[in-house]
């Protein structure tokens, strides 16, 4: 006679904290405040816990659960609420499938070094006979020999849960990695039953430890870049992702002005200058390298484009970051004479202390870079200001971008992907301005705004993206997480029904060939343009679409009002065929 198959077994009691448990009340400890979540089969326990401190009434001892409906905008969402917090961000996603799902905005954010938690499940270890063991076909599927090696070279940490009572001491150690500088992401999976067996009192919640302190730069080596600086007539400050803490753009205000230091920001990601700022050369250094004497790099990975013009021969370049050499990067060939590891903030700070001192020997130094900084910004607004095109037939990126400061005003956040214009958007404060990563992984503006938002809600949120990167941001799953809780922004499309990346790296190379003569159109033609404005409708979004210069204020501003007043989402599909 058969036997009868034993069900599997259950948990001790129902009442007994699961390493689930312990996970999420160390998270919230250690200052997590959102849990971003695209979830799937590995995810009850986890669902427990939260279940649990709601019934308890406990919520504040554990992050807030945030739905997402698709894993990048999850991503992409704790990316924006860093941003504005600078406080650590969970996202759990469905194991090996979610993972794979994450990469294209974990890459943007191990470029940009956000220090993220990326949780994910893993199929169950048993095939039967434990509580969690595999109950779905998807479970023998889905399991890899190695799931977390498909972000290793992304994070700068990963693990696996290997036992229930080690769930809080492994979220202090993620959370730790990820916030020591450079910070980043890091990587957590959690196989189905440690997750959702009881953690014993070894699981209590860790005091968070506090993270290694910034690294302070070396005395000497300030010492001589303030003399380089001091002897130089033709300096030029480029900084890229200067600005994040907006202090750093303080300081090096005040050091520009006090030095006659002059700045070019090149594809910065932050305020790194206010662009207000006299001395502001814009946003491309090319034009201003051939004469510069003296180059200072301030984390930038690429401060100018060797195949377009480096620095002047016989020029010094100096480079100051956490990571100066960008080492992550497997090739990078830039000119360093003077390499400076530190926190920028710190540095800057001792470089005005130690120019002070030398103050008194280079007077007339400062009125000859003072004379050449006027010219070269004042050439710089002029061939800014006659690209505007406000008297254009069609809407011009330029004309746009400036609307869309005006629009934002000094304190409203901007999240830009690639095509707002920096030069045309007056960006005065620092810390209200982000821009795309530098590994490019589109469709991260408007899930990086939501987050934003999310994290702070009291503040005027703006996404500018091109057509090509709404469709890769997934719309409907950014528009229902709008919706679904209560996340207004303003959404701009600059949409040219292309990928214009791709047609003018085409016509840069092959303008004379055969993709030249074809205009350069194959893979790069989006027509018929999707009507981005029924799918924000949909959701009961502002939305509206423009094609006129004289139309486009008022749209804009109408847009803003159902933000701050309606308090719903809004997106203006601007057709700018440039």
């Amino acid at each position: 006679m058969a036997r009868s198959r034993k069900p599997a077994p259950r948990p001790a009691t129902g009442l007994a904290p699961t390493a689930a448990d312990a996970l999420l009340a160390c998270l919230r400890r250690h200052g997590v405040e959102n849990f971003f979540a695209n979830p799937g089969t590995d995810f009850p326990a986890v669902i427990e816990g939260f279940a649990r401190a709601k019934e308890r009434q406990s919520t504040a001892t554990v992050p807030r659960p945030v739905l997402v409906p698709h894993e990048n905008l999850a991503v992409a969402m704790a990316h924006g609420a860093h941003l504005v917090t600078g406080a650590p961000q969970a996202v759990m996603v469905h194991v090996s499938v979610g993972t794979a799902n994450t990469i294209n905005l974990l890459l943007n954010a191990a470029r940009d070094r956000i220090p993220l938690l990326l949780l994910a499940g893993r199929s169950p270890i048993m095939e039967a006979g434990a509580f969690g063991a595999r109950s779905r076909p998807i479970h023998w599927a889905q399991e890899m020999f190695d799931q977390a090696g498909m972000v290793r070279e992304l994070v700068k940490w990963d693990y696996e849960l290997r036992d229930p009572a080690q769930a809080a001491a492994v979220v202090a150690r993620a959370i730790e990695a990820a916030m020591a500088p450079p910070r980043g992401p890091v990587y957590l999976t959690l196989p189905r039953e440690p997750v959702s067996a009881p953690a014993g009192p070894a699981a209590e919640p860790a005091a968070p430890r506090s993270p290694p302190t910034p690294a302070h730069p070396d005395p000497t080596a300030i010492a001589r870049l303030a003399d380089w600086l001091t002897a130089a007539e033709r300096p030029l400050v480029i900084a890229s992702s200067l600005g994040r803490a907006p202090a750093e753009a303080l300081t090096l205000a005040r050091l520009a002005e006090r030095f006659a230091l002059p700045v070019a920001a090149h594809s910065p990601r932050y305020v790194c200058l206010p662009t207000d700022h006299p001395l502001h050369l814009g946003f491309d250094p090319h034009p201003w390298l051939e004469e510069a004497d003296l180059v200072l790099v301030l984390e930038a990975d690429v401060p100018w484009l060797p195949s377009v013009r480096p620095p002047a021969v016989g020029a010094r370049v100096a480079h100051i970051g956490e990571d100066p050499a960008f080492l992550r990067y497997p090739m990078r060939s830039f000119q360093s004479d003077l390499s400076i590891a530190a926190d920028a903030g710190a540095a800057l700070a001792a470089l005005a202390a130690a120019m002070e001192e030398r103050a008194g020997r280079g007077r007339g130094q400062r009125e000859r870079r003072l004379a050449w900084a006027k010219r070269c910004a004042a050439a710089y607004r002029e061939r800014r200001d006659a690209r505007l095109g406000a008297d254009a037939p069609h809407i011009t990126p330029e004309y746009l971008s400036r609307c869309v400061g005006d629009m934002a005003g000094p304190e409203g956040l901007v999240f830009n992907e690639y095509q707002l214009r920096p030069d045309h958007c007056e960006r005065t404060r620092p810390g209200t301005y982000f821009a795309l990563s530098p590994a490019g992984g589109l469709g991260w503006s408007v899930g990086a705004a939501l987050g934003a938002r999310l994290a702070d809600p009291d503040r005027l949120v703006v996404a500018t993206i091109g057509d090509g990167g709404m469709i890769f941001a997934n719309p409907t799953a950014c528009h229902w997480a709008a919706e679904a809780h209560g996340l207004p922004i303003v959404m701009v499309v600059f949409n040219n029904a292309r990928y214009a990346a791709v047609r003018n790296a085409t016509m840069a190379m092959f303008a004379s060939g055969a993709a030249g003569r074809d205009n350069a159109s194959l893979f790069a033609d989006l027509s018929p343009s999707p009507p981005f404005e029924r799918y924000a409708q949909a959701h009961g979004a502002f939305a509206a679409r423009v094609e006129r210069p004289a139309d486009l204020p008022g749209v804009l501003a109408a847009a803003r009002d159902a933000v701050l007043r309606e308090r719903r989402h809004a997106l203006v599909n601007v057709v700018t065929p440039y």
